[in-house]
């Protein structure tokens, strides 16, 4: 009995991470669905991006679906701006790694995207200012 007892905590554990692998699994199939037929998309620990059509659609995942949060028309892309998470209006330098944003100007209106890794924001920045020109 004693044996068993040591094993139950080994049990617990398991079944924990096998549903948080079941639940990223799930979040995974749904971002694939989200993002099926985009141009450009992302996810990661931040949320979600995907650029489709000239529209840059930015959601986070909540309650098992992805919620919009906000829309930025690429064509009307004037400035990208690369900005730190939580420092409020401090810009990344270019040696800056880890949580960042991306601000986009443009049309008299302002959103931020965040990014869990700012190398791949910067890769975003570069794609995005690319498709803008391209689109004029």
């Amino acid at each position: 009995m004693m044996h068993g007892l040591l094993w139950l905590p080994l049990l617990l554990v398991f079944v924990l991470l096998t549903s948080l692998g079941w639940l990223e699994r799930r979040r995974q199939n749904l971002y694939r669905l989200w993002a099926e037929g985009s141009e450009l998309a992302k996810l990661d620990g931040s949320g979600a991006a995907k650029l489709k059509e000239g529209l840059l659609i930015w959601s986070s995942f909540e309650a098992g679906s992805f919620k919009e949060k906000d829309k930025f028309e690429i064509n009307s892309l004037e400035l990208i701006e690369l900005m730190a998470l939580s420092s409020g209006e401090a810009p990344l330098t270019n040696e800056s790694q880890g949580q960042c944003r991306l601000r986009l100007i443009g049309c008299g209106k302002e959103i931020d995207v965040p990014f869990a890794d700012a190398d791949r924001a910067r890769e975003w920045m570069n794609q995005l200012m690319r498709k803008a020109r391209c689109d004029l």
